[in-house]
């Protein structure tokens, strides 16, 4: 019986700590510089707190991303993709990138080009 208790408390600590670690990793990076990359080319990087709203563009073999950015914030608006998984991920909200496989887009946070990586790279 204290084998299965001593079980049932140990999962029970394991699951806490998942969903902590879990929260810790999505947690919104605290940048606001985005990059908007498609087959590894960054075709758009800017700062979400001094972007205006519009609404981008992206074609890829035919297939149009309408990227939106709207009170310093972005998402997928619409997409041709069959799917529509990138618009269905709402909001950039944590260091889990917007992707959209069909049109090989990343809408992705980045860090600034005063971080160490890029001064160093």
């Amino acid at each position: 019986m204290k084998q299965k208790i001593w079980l049932f408390v140990l999962c029970g600590i394991l699951l806490l700590a998942g969903i902590v670690g879990s929260i810790l990793v999505l947690q919104r990076p605290d940048t606001s510089q985005v990059e908007i990359v498609q087959d590894g080319t960054v075709l758009y990087s800017f700062d979400l707190d001094s972007e205006e709203d519009q609404v981008i563009e992206v074609e890829y073999n035919g297939q149009v991303n309408r990227i939106e950015i709207r009170d310093h914030q972005i998402h997928v608006l619409e997409a041709d993709c069959p799917d529509q998984v990138c618009v269905n991920m709402g909001w950039l909200r944590s260091a889990a990138p917007i992707v959209c496989l069909p049109n090989h887009l990343v809408i992705q946070f980045t860090e600034g080009s005063d971080s160490l990586d890029a001064v160093a790279g």
